[in-house]
């Protein structure tokens, strides 16, 4: 717990900074971060015993990156099909076809590479005013939700949630997690319309509080769906990377939806 909670303070003011530099220096550590999750997540498939195929994910993300930056959405698919289509020929090809080989392929290019271009494209917008905003919902409102889940989880929790994913889980951390990630996506509104509600028109605040609830159930997901992973695989953690967190990924896993969610959010209603 300590070692956890001293990370977290080191982690914190760090983030931070990264968010307000922006620039190269985001996206520097922003395509860190996500070749980090993508190495540890395809090393927990390949140390279970499954056959990735890893060269064809690693081409689309280094090409994803100039690609999603100039031209946007427009890239997901192309970029999307040729990679899965890639796999697909490999596998058929390469000595005894599984459906699972490409299944487990495609999964890493899923669940980081995809959303991490979500994060990246955020500090990117295409109105300035909006990077920080949108990068402190992707970032913060998973952060906040993981952190009040954990706390409220320890000190109140009784029932478990899905005890055979993720058995230290509990519906009342759940539950304050939800919260916790709504309040958070509120503060963001409020420090936003301070500081440039004279310069943008600024969505109503109700916009953030369903950003924050969506964000909440997509980051607990994203938690699950990664805790389901290490539990397949048989690991505890994706690595020791981050003294008493574990790996990039264990960090990123909600994360990376809720980046997601948000990029969805910014192309919809933030034009």
């Amino acid at each position: 717990m300590k070692t956890r909670i001293i990370t977290g303070c080191v982690l914190i003011p760090l983030t931070m900074a990264a968010i307000l530099l922006g620039g190269w220096v985001f996206d520097v550590i922003c395509i860190a971060a996500i070749a980090l999750a993508l190495h540890e997540m395809t090393q927990a498939l390949i140390k279970k015993g499954h056959q990735v195929v890893r060269w064809p994910v690693w081409a689309a993300t280094v090409l994803a990156v100039p690609a999603f930056l100039v031209y946007k959405g427009e890239a997901l698919l192309p970029i999307l099909f040729g990679t899965i289509l890639i796999i697909t020929m490999y596998v058929l090809f390469h000595g005894e076809p599984h459906l699972e080989d490409i299944l487990v392929s495609v999964m890493p290019l899923l669940s980081v590479t995809l959303p991490g271009m979500c994060l990246l494209s955020q500090n990117h917008a295409v109105n300035e005013l909006w990077r920080v905003p949108l990068i402190c919902l992707s970032l913060l409102v998973p952060v906040a939700g993981d952190t009040a889940a954990y706390f409220i989880g320890v000190r109140f929790g009784s029932r478990k949630l899905i005890p055979k994913v993720s058995p230290n889980k509990t519906v009342e951390g759940a539950a304050a997690g939800l919260m916790g990630s709504v309040l958070c996506a509120l503060a963001i509104w409020g420090i936003a319309c301070a500081t440039m509600g004279d310069k943008v028109l600024m969505p109503p605040v109700w916009h953030f509080a369903i950003v924050g609830l969506l964000g909440g159930v997509v980051g607990q997901v994203g938690d699950l769906y990664a805790s389901l992973i290490k539990r397949h695989c048989g690991i505890k953690d994706y690595s020791n990377l981050i003294p008493g967190h574990g790996g990039v990924m264990d960090r990123m896993d909600s994360i990376l939806f809720v980046s997601a969610l948000v990029y969805i959010y910014q192309q919809i209603l933030l034009k």
